[in-house]
């Protein structure tokens, strides 16, 4: 895999575009902070991004599946780029105007499961089988570069500049994805290009994905669970933001660097996921990452000391990558590429529906009664679906009997 010049370029060229989006991450949050002082408004940012992601999600696998992956890339890299960039020309020339980030939140929201969907589907393209894993864990290793550099640039940009400026940044990382790929050679997928009759749109453009998921043995009860887990982990990072910087009254740089020290997190679990995964095998990780994240919501919404919040976080951030690196290179394995595309949103689209109704309970419920008390449940929420995964095939007992069921097969765990 280090000689293969496409997969280098399209890794290096996502690198940098990762950079931006971590800023724009916490720019963009703290953009609506400064304009409004509500977390509500907050986290409604969320919400549209979540409720946007959905609705695209219905038909981004069949426009993947459908469409050249690199051409639909390219354009969604430089759309992106506009939107970004004028966002600081609009406040310079009219000063803030917040309906206008709602606006460009669901515009990027749209381009953006568009382009991962396809993402997702390019890799099994650019290496061989054998080296998913390995791919996966160096993309969420750039990611993790990215969260880890990103809210620092994004702190001190936002102090010396303002976050309109931070999310121009993030537009100019876009034009350089879009250059990479530009030099990038994707394997032909296997594509339909046959019209389905009017009466079967909506069956080739969603049932089909689904039917795949519920079928499978261990991508049902991951799609269900993963519904749950994402009902808090969607507003875990407005919870966060809005922690260290009301109730603690820290500045957007000490955001930048809590948000910057869980990216060490992601490192670590892009670096084992593997080797973690060959040892123990899909469901023993996906259910220890479940732990991680519920444990962590919980003692960082009543900690009060930085070092404490800021090491939790990273523990956050490694379950959630590697319960992330675990279920992508599951659905690769096992999914048929003429389905990879459809498969893939239909897992994000369920999966990710519970999103943006958790993120507006905890944001309401936070502003309600507090951070603490609400991070509590929360966390105790994430122990419930892990109980709940221990009376599925996703156990460590269940996992344990189908060890060697062959890649690809009914169950296969193999990476």
């Amino acid at each position: 895999m280090g000689r293969n010049k496409d997969f280098n370029v399209f890794w290096l060229g996502q690198a940098l575009s990762v950079l931006g989006g971590s800023i724009s991450l916490l720019a963009l949050p703290l953009l609506v902070l400064h304009a409004t002082g509500s977390i509500v408004q907050m986290g409604l940012i969320t919400v549209i991004s979540g409720v946007t992601g959905i609705g695209t999600g219905l038909f981004a696998g069949y426009v993947v599946d459908r469409a050249d992956r690199r051409r639909l890339m390219i354009a969604c890299d430089l759309l992106r780029a506009v939107l970004f960039c004028a966002v600081p020309v609009v406040w310079w020339a009219a000063g803030p105007r917040v309906w206008l980030l709602y606006v460009l939140t669901a515009l990027a929201t749209v381009l953006k499961t568009l382009f991962d969907v396809a993402y997702v589907t390019a890799v099994p393209h650019l290496v061989r089988t054998e080296d998913l894993t390995a791919a996966n864990g160096r993309l969420m290793g750039t990611f993790a570069v990215g969260t880890l550099l990103g809210p620092v640039a994004a702190g001190f940009l936002t102090a010396a500049a303002g976050p309109d400026r931070a999310l121009a940044v993030d537009g100019a990382t876009f034009l350089v994805s879009a250059a990479s790929l530009a030099w990038v050679t994707f394997g032909k997928p296997a594509v339909d290009r046959a019209e389905p009759a009017a009466a079967g749109v909506f069956r080739e453009v969603f049932v089909v994905g689904f039917r795949f998921l519920w079928t499978h043995a261990l991508l049902r009860p991951l799609t269900v669970l993963l519904t749950l887990l994402t009902f808090v982990t969607m507003g875990a990072t407005d919870l966060l933001i809005y922690r260290v910087q009301h109730d603690l009254g820290r500045d957007a740089a000490t955001v930048g660097y809590v948000i910057a020290v869980s990216g060490t997190g992601v490192v670590t679990a892009a670096l084992t996921a593997g080797r973690l995964r060959r040892t123990f095998g899909f469901g023993p990780c996906w259910l220890a990452s479940v732990a991680m994240i519920g444990i962590a919501v919980a003692v960082t919404g009543v900690s009060r000391s930085m070092p404490v919040i800021a090491a939790l976080a990273a523990v956050f951030m490694f379950g959630l990558t590697l319960g992330g690196v675990c279920s992508m290179t599951l659905r690769q394995e096992v999914t048929p590429d003429h389905l990879l595309g459809r498969v893939t949103s239909a897992f994000w689209t369920v999966h990710n529906a519970s999103g943006p109704v958790g993120a507006a309970v905890l944001t309401v419920l936070a502003a309600r009664h507090g951070v603490p008390a609400v991070s509590l449940a929360a966390g105790a929420f994430c122990l419930l679906v892990l109980g709940a995964g221990l009376l599925t095939p996703l156990s460590p007992r269940s996992t344990a009997r189908k060890q060697h069921v062959p890649c690809g097969g009914e169950g296969g765990l193999g990476s």
